[in-house]
């Protein structure tokens, strides 16, 4: 077949009467897209199940990914910090985003026997996961300000470890009981991480600490077909984020210095982890994707 054939059979689709129907980047009403022949086939994640920990609201990370992976076909539970308030919250984003009745269970992460019950729950729910997605992270806001690190006690920088970090190490252990055909862990991070940011303090070595984790993970639990992978999200308006003194300076440097001249939004984290949990990303492990407009490869 030459190029111009090719070129003719592009053009013949595209005109087509029933082009929309052949659009293969248009999602179905029941979750399945319609390849260029016009056959029905599988959303990205249908038939996945797995948990995603981190909701506090409509603006959180963990939120949007819930969102994505639901338009994707998973089946989906999400963790929340307990309390009635936060229960309330959670609740309400789900139902605004007209996705009503979704699983909600309380655990605190820094709790092993929040983390033992939730996996007990979690067998008599799902049986098995596919995926578990890691969106949490906590310190004191007294010492995420400009010129404040070097003032962090002991106890603020092991909580923020415990929570950002370690937690990963502790879902994981459970996690892995309940992937016995393998399975894909996902974890939020940021840029913080790698270079000072003012203001993120003892939140970036957490960070660091949480992305060494993976590795770690990743490496151990690769033959057991266990992928451990971390998106680098770029600062998105959420309730942590906002705790972080001087973010508003950030969010307005990202803008004039990242090659794409934005500060992205939360769905495009969404976006990403669908990649990781899904089988196109099946030979990744390890790895960190940025997701931040470009802004992590700009040298200043």
């Amino acid at each position: 077949m030459d190029g111009l054939t090719v070129l003719c059979d592009i053009s013949a689709a595209l005109t087509h009467p029933a082009w929309p129907r052949y659009n293969p980047l248009r999602t179905q009403p029941n979750s399945y897209r319609h390849s260029w022949t016009g056959s029905p086939t599988m959303a990205l994640l249908d038939g996945r199940r797995g948990l995603i920990f981190g909701i506090a609201n409509d603006r959180s990370i963990a939120f949007h990914i819930g969102k994505a992976f639901l338009a994707e076909g998973a089946a989906c539970g999400f963790p929340y910090l307990p309390g009635e308030k936060n229960e309330r919250r959670v609740r309400k984003a789900f139902e605004d985003a007209g996705l009503a009745d979704q699983w909600l269970v309380p655990c605190d992460a820094s709790s092993d026997s929040d983390l033992d019950s939730l996996l007990k729950a979690t067998r008599q729910r799902f049986d098995t996961i596919d995926f578990l997605i890691h969106s949490i992270a906590f310190a004191d806001r007294t010492y995420l300000k400009p010129g404040k690190f070097a003032e962090t006690p002991r106890d603020v920088f092991g909580q923020a470890l415990d929570i950002s970090a370690y937690s990963l190490v502790a879902m994981t252990q459970r996690a892995k009981q309940i992937m016995p055909k393998g399975g894909s862990i996902v974890a939020m991070t940021y840029y913080g991480s790698e270079k000072a940011v003012p203001g993120y303090n003892v939140m970036g070595v957490a960070k660091a600490a949480l992305e060494a984790s993976a590795r770690y993970l990743a490496a151990e639990l690769g033959e057991f077909g266990i992928r451990v992978n971390t998106i680098s999200a770029g600062p998105i308006r959420t309730l942590s984020s906002m705790a972080v003194g001087g973010i508003d300076e950030i969010f307005d440097w990202v803008t004039r210095k990242a090659p794409l001249r934005r500060n992205i939004d939360a769905g495009e984290v969404g976006k990403a982890a669908i990649y990781l949990v899904s089988d196109l990303s099946s030979g990744m492990t390890g790895e960190n994707i940025h997701v931040d407009a470009g802004y992590s490869i700009v040298g200043l």
